[in-house]
């Protein structure tokens, strides 16, 4: 107490000389003239400063919660998408055969899904792209619904494809790797194989294209239904073209669309009916044998 007291008694005028400039300030504040109006202002663009640098603390901290929010958003719009792209309308105006027992007239139009496919998204805890067999680790594994083989996208492109799984993670072998090839096309329908050599990770190649097919820069390489991943995802744009002297083929130098340097969220895709496709495949193959 006896110290308070030297406090107050040591520094009593300047408490007063702020007290009474307080007073002042308020009294001043609640007049019409033109000083009050300018400490009013002055008040509230102080205020709003507090306010915004508060707002910026908390939407930082609340960036976790809105990518979690815009990736389920994003998971629904692929798999609208994805309802979208599996169903074709066949016409048989050719032969007059109906498609299906539930065809009324010649030209009835029958709807064949022709795949199912389930998006299940995942966070990025472990990536590499400086080795010759890339592999990126996600949160999510087997209790989630992830399974081998299963293929996996960013938000931009392909990625890769699922080869272990644990209860909660889950193992992915990148396009970034020596031994994996994924079959593509351009634009055009051409067909060919994008592989990786190995050595930047912001270039893949396409190799193997008919010298007659012209291809141009930025022009959009997609996969196929040949490939692990669903048909018509971006995989890159062509950065150069080359001509093998060797065999008169075209070398396609291609930017990958996801940016591995740089993975954060991603989405593991199933096929629902891609085991029937491998069953079906495997005994065509067995029958084949002599």
């Amino acid at each position: 107490m006896r110290t308070f007291i030297l406090f107050i008694r040591r520094f009593f005028n300047l408490i007063l000389f702020l007290g009474v400039e307080i007073v002042c300030i308020v009294m001043i504040s609640h007049t019409k003239t033109l000083q009050g109006n300018d400490i009013v202002s002055s008040a509230n663009m102080v205020s709003g400063l507090l306010y915004k640098k508060q707002n910026d603390v908390v939407y930082y901290f609340g960036l976790g919660r809105m990518n979690d929010s815009l990736l389920n958003e994003n998971m629904r719009l692929r798999l609208q998408i994805a309802t979208i792209k599996g169903i074709d309308t066949l016409h048989d105006s050719l032969v007059h055969k109906p498609l299906a027992s539930s065809d009324t007239s010649h030209g009835a139009s029958h709807i064949v899904h022709y795949a199912d496919y389930v998006y299940r998204t995942a966070r990025v805890i472990n990536n590499s792209v400086s080795a010759a067999n890339n592999y990126i680790t996600i949160n999510r594994g087997y209790k989630d619904g992830i399974a081998r083989n299963m293929s996996v996208l960013s938000g931009t492109g392909t990625v890769g494809k699922v080869v272990h799984v644990s209860a909660h993670f889950a193992s992915i072998l990148s396009i970034l790797s020596v031994k994996q090839q994924v079959s593509a096309r351009l634009k055009d329908g051409t067909f060919g194989y994008i592989t990786w050599d190995g050595n930047r990770p912001d270039v893949l190649m396409m190799r193997d294209v008919a010298q007659q097919i012209k291809v141009k820069t930025g022009d959009t390489i997609y996969t196929t239904s040949y490939s692990f991943f669903p048909p018509d995802i971006m995989m890159g744009t062509v950065l150069k073209t080359e001509t093998l002297k060797k065999n008169n083929l075209q070398l396609l130098y291609v930017r990958p669309a996801a940016n591995f340097r740089n993975l954060q969220y991603l989405y593991v895709v199933e096929n629902k009916m891609d085991e029937e496709r491998k069953i079906l495949e495997d005994s065509v193959n067995v029958k084949s044998k002599p």
